[in-house]
């Protein structure tokens, strides 16, 4: 495969005030616009296990407890182009049931639909892994449907082909 799932199956993004956030079976994204010009200088960025805290230009952007937890270490957060910062943190728990309803625990939540679309996404990026893992390492997920029960990450069918 010459493309992670979520560059091929795209990303199902939860519109903000600042941006937008998305995730992935592992990580959760965080993309915040901010005044053309901007400056790493100029960006005050905390990543903790449970807490994001981010402030440009010395104005907090966004600040609170995380939906779930991450691993503190493995986030970082960039500048682009001087107008786009991306935050990238890594889940604790990574299973397709996982699926991250808000971003921070009382702020920033999905709409329904765009919280269904994240599960369908998680659900068949669990399928892709798992396909890749066993019998079928070539069979493309990325532009796959699915209905059917798919909620917390679909059925287990862990204990087929033991």
């Amino acid at each position: 495969m010459s493309a992670p799932f979520e560059e091929r199956s795209g990303v199902v993004p939860c519109a903000t005030p600042w941006g937008r956030w998305y995730q992935t079976l592992e990580e959760v994204f965080i993309e915040v616009r901010v005044p053309s010009g901007t400056r790493a200088r100029d960006v005050r960025c905390s990543l903790r296990s449970r807490h994001v805290a981010l402030a440009v230009g010395g104005e907090e952007v966004l600040q609170g407890k995380l939906f779930d937890s991450t691993i503190a270490d493995e986030g970082t957060w960039t500048l682009e182009d001087r107008k786009l910062i991306r935050i990238v943190l890594t889940k604790t728990n990574r299973d397709a049931g996982n699926c991250w309803t808000s971003l921070l625990e009382n702020e920033y939540a999905a709409d329904p639909w765009v919280q269904d679309q994240m599960q369908r996404k998680l659900t068949l990026e669990r399928f892709q892994r798992e396909a890749s893992q066993r019998t079928n390492p070539g069979f493309d997920f990325s532009g796959a449907e699915i209905s059917g029960n798919y909620s917390k990450g679909g059925p287990d069918f862990s204990s087929l082909g033991k």
